[in-house]
């Protein structure tokens, strides 16, 4: 009895149309990781840019406290000089508070860009290292 033989169609194959699709889904699959790693790696570094202005704000109003306790220092040995002790004597306890405040507004500044530091977005960078290391093995078997 003759084998009959089913005719092949003229266009591609249903497996390279399978593969195809494959390919095209992979490639819009590899754009949304990337566009949603890069909005990750945007909002970390909008974060800590934050918080180095913060710190950077804190470290310029501590600039000027001192400069302000200098200027009070300057005013308690003049008083000194030229008063008994009650004048200089205050002029030092104010300047004693303000140079306590200088002091707390620096470490706080400190803290604030030792905590934004380094600037660079890790979380983001750790998801494409691990988004490469996926791609890269399944792309070996």
């Amino acid at each position: 009895m003759p084998m009959s033989t089913v005719e092949q169609p003229a266009g591609p194959s249903r497996r390279e149309d399978s593969i195809g699709a494959l390919v095209t889904q992979a490639s819009q699959q590899l754009s949304q990781l990337v566009r949603d790693e890069m909005r990750l790696a945007q909002a970390e570094m909008v974060q800590k840019g934050k918080r180095f202005g913060i710190g950077g704000g804190l470290f310029g109003g501590a600039g000027m406290v001192a400069f302000l306790a200098l200027q009070a220092l300057v005013a308690a040995g003049i008083a000194a000089l030229a008063l008994v002790l009650p004048v200089w004597a205050s002029a030092l306890i104010v300047c004693g508070a303000l140079a306590a405040i200088a002091a707390a507004l620096a470490l706080a500044g400190r803290k604030q860009v030792a905590g934004a530091a380094p600037p660079v977005p890790e979380r983001a960078i750790e998801g494409i290292k691990a988004d490469v290391a996926e791609i890269k093995e399944k792309a070996h078997r």
